[in-house]
């Protein structure tokens, strides 16, 4: 069973002003996709120091395999997600963001604005996600088929990956 924690990056939803219904959504689907265990969940506002803080301190203290974050990833000035992600992160694992991107540009063209991030920080993956329920739901279809396995090695598995 896999630990998943879920970070939603955003100022209103850390202050009261708007639920959270990215994060919860997140919750949901990895609940009804994966064998997995939420293990931690936090709404911290758009600020650097506090996503990075809570990335280390999940990935570090082996909280997590797997954190999934949400918000943060456009170009608004506050949206600073990618780059503290950028900045714990120890190897990046391009081929999620772009397959990603790639499947939303089937849906919307402002998905090429998109500056989602994943990497690995030890043996726990990290993934950025929209900021939207809808961008949740359809970044995330995109990576489920993957992410079993890849956590599966990222965890040690000392199994050939092809038949």
């Amino acid at each position: 069973m896999f630990r998943v924690a879920i970070l939603t990056v955003s100022d209103r939803s850390s202050e009261g002003l708007r639920p959270d219904g990215s994060g919860t959504l997140i919750r949901d689907l990895i609940s009804a996709e994966l064998d997995a265990v939420i293990v931690a969940y936090r709404i911290v506002p758009d600020e650097r120091p506090a996503i990075e803080a809570t990335l280390r301190e999940w990935a570090d203290e082996r909280q997590a395999d797997l954190v999934l974050t949400t918000g943060g990833t456009g170009l608004a000035p506050r949206d600073v997600t990618p780059e503290a992600t950028r900045a714990v992160i120890e190897r990046e694992v391009p081929g999620i963001p772009e397959a990603m991107r790639a499947a939303s540009l089937a849906v919307t063209p402002f998905a090429m604005l998109s500056r989602m991030v994943a990497g690995t920080r030890g043996r726990c993956l990290i993934i950025n996600l929209p900021g939207s329920p809808k961008g949740v739901r359809e970044n995330l279809g995109v990576v489920m088929p993957a992410l079993k396995h890849g956590l599966e090695k990222l965890l040690g598995d000392p199994n050939d990956c092809a038949p």
